[in-house]
């Protein structure tokens, strides 16, 4: 079995697995936007733009106060890595394809048609092998 790992160049895939794991480990608890960025290490402005984000789409909810912060609303078997994947894909896999191949080339001529075919098929499987594992199986390692 090929395991594709994600070729990003940032690490909005780790943060939002990280906080999706925290919330899910405390489900009765409101997780601070402090609280969480203490654990991943990073600025708490970039946990709150991740939970905004994560707001959107129905996952988490927060409370505003001294007793407030972040829970997830949705049930932990119902996300599966995919899903997060989807969020924070913002390029392919296998990165960009070269926009100025040379159309006389009996190569460059298909090249990126080809390329295309690749990445796609590419992104099917990495999507495909995230999709059979849920949050919940990912949180329940910490246990």
């Amino acid at each position: 079995m090929l395991i594709f790992v994600p070729n990003m160049n940032n690490t909005r895939f780790a943060t939002l697995l990280h906080i999706l794991t925290l919330l899910g480990k405390s489900p009765q608890q409101w997780l601070s936007s402090e609280w969480i960025a203490g654990s991943i290490q990073i600025n708490p402005v970039i946990v709150r733009k991740e939970l905004g984000a994560l707001q959107q789409l129905g996952w988490v909810s927060s409370r505003k106060g001294k007793e407030g912060g972040y829970r997830l609303v949705v049930p932990m078997d119902g996300i599966n890595l995919a899903d997060i994947y989807k969020v924070v894909k913002k390029s392919d896999l296998l990165g960009k394809k070269n926009l100025h191949v040379n159309p006389k080339c009996p190569i460059g001529k298909d090249f990126n048609q080809e390329l295309d075919k690749l990445i796609t098929q590419t992104d099917a499987l990495m999507i495909g092998e995230l999709q059979q594992r849920s949050l919940e199986t990912f949180v329940k390692q910490f246990d």
